[in-house]
């Protein structure tokens, strides 16, 4: 299954500067993790602000949900995600 995921990132401006380097490594290796495993084969950065555009290639609604809620920054994120379906006129189809 196919979901375009927005996410937008919304880290609190006084929370420690090693807390937040150390939180953003953390986010950074488990996004390389599910990248290299198929599960998170797109990832796009919205210019100007700190946020993404991505596509999850996962089985079910359930196991995006428990890779969603698994990223360091799941608590500071707001997150819309939109299931999608082949398009009838794609021509790789």
């Amino acid at each position: 299954m196919l979901f375009h995921v927005r996410m937008d990132v919304r880290i609190p401006h006084d929370m420690d500067p090693d807390t937040r380097a150390q939180l953003v490594a953390r986010e950074k290796a488990y996004s390389q993790q599910l990248q290299r495993s198929g599960k998170w084969p797109q990832i796009w950065r919205i210019v100007g602000e700190y946020s993404n555009f991505s596509i999850f290639d996962v089985e079910s609604n359930d196991e995006l949900h428990t890779l969603i809620s698994a990223l360091p920054l799941f608590p500071y994120m707001n997150i819309h995600v939109t299931p999608l379906a082949r398009h009838p006129s794609d021509v790789k189809a």
